[in-house]
């Protein structure tokens, strides 16, 4: 894979796919689900604020008129709001081709909790995504060759591993390392649930994959020096930002359990290859054990 400059041009049509988008309306997932839809795809826009969707959604027809586009309210730090979003789902839809966890929330000024009490940062990356996942499994089931694919960061080698003796960090807060938490977690499930998809024989695979240094509003937290300085310096387009999990997701060379990332300056920018998460993240153990967590922390079991 090595040297290829795979860009959206590479993206087969997707015409008669339904492709699930979480955090549609801004930054990676706008892109991606602007481009999807100009290849043809059922984009479901899945999107906490609907206000907010409604103008993505203006912005994705002011490009293509065409476009195939079903706006849904999610908030992926509320376990409630997940299962309302699932039963709603199952109502409109028996095929799910692609499920995009790419929504997601970036080292917040202090420390918060979701609606059930969870650090925001695990329990919207993680715990959010390892639900949604979980209640539409039998609909990636019935789907022959879907796609699960997770956005991670390469931030999630800053943490070195999941504190289970603390998981929302109520102790001593570290908002960054907390971040790191949450994607390595992301990497973790991917892999476990590729496995376990394999071991169930089911026609699906799970893939990953991470932005680089991405300029989207998910920095907007991170202070001046990140926001006006970095971002401008550094910081890669959102076009190209987006291409990695544009790749995990409709590239059908992949065969499950692949983490996609630029290479070029330390991962932090350039076209999409396969990269190497850190080793924690292909621990099976604590994959399982983390998969045994969020089941109970969930109440989300998945049905293979």
């Amino acid at each position: 894979m090595a040297n290829q400059r795979w860009t959206s041009a590479n993206i087969p049509d997707q015409s008669g796919k339904n492709i699930l988008i979480t955090g549609a309306n801004s930054g990676l997932g706008l892109e991606a689900a602007t481009v999807l839809s100009q290849k043809g795809a059922h984009v479901i826009m899945a999107v906490r604020n609907p206000d907010k969707g409604k103008e993505a959604v203006a912005h994705i027809k002011s490009i293509n008129p065409a476009a195939k586009l079903d706006l849904m309210q999610l908030d992926l730090g509320d376990l409630d709001s997940i299962r309302r979003f699932s039963q709603a789902f199952h109502a409109k839809y028996n095929t799910l081709n692609v499920l995009m966890n790419n929504a997601g929330i970036m080292v917040p000024p202090k420390r918060e909790t979701t609606k059930q009490g969870f650090e925001i940062q695990f329990g919207t990356n993680h715990l959010g995504h390892f639900a949604l996942t979980g209640l539409l499994l039998n609909i990636i089931k019935n789907t022959p060759q879907a796609v699960v694919a997770t956005q991670s960061s390469i931030m999630h080698k800053i943490g070195g591993d999941i504190h289970f003796d603390d998981l929302n960090w109520e102790r001593k807060y570290d908002k960054s390392k907390a971040y790191a938490q949450s994607k390595l977690a992301n990497l973790l499930f991917t892999y476990e649930l590729d496995r376990k998809l394999k071991a169930a024989y089911i026609n699906a695979i799970a893939t990953a994959s991470h932005p680089g240094y991405t300029e989207t509003n998910l920095q907007r937290t991170s202070g001046f020096f990140v926001t006006n300085i970095m971002n401008k310096i550094v910081a890669q387009k959102v076009e190209m930002g987006t291409l990695p999990i544009l790749r995990a997701a409709t590239d059908n060379s992949l065969k499950g359990g692949e983490y996609v990332g630029p290479t070029q300056v330390m991962e932090t920018r350039g076209y999409p290859e396969i990269v190497k998460s850190n080793n924690k993240s292909y621990d099976k153990q604590v994959a399982a054990k983390l998969w045994d967590v969020s089941e109970k922390l969930t109440g989300v079991h998945f049905n293979f």
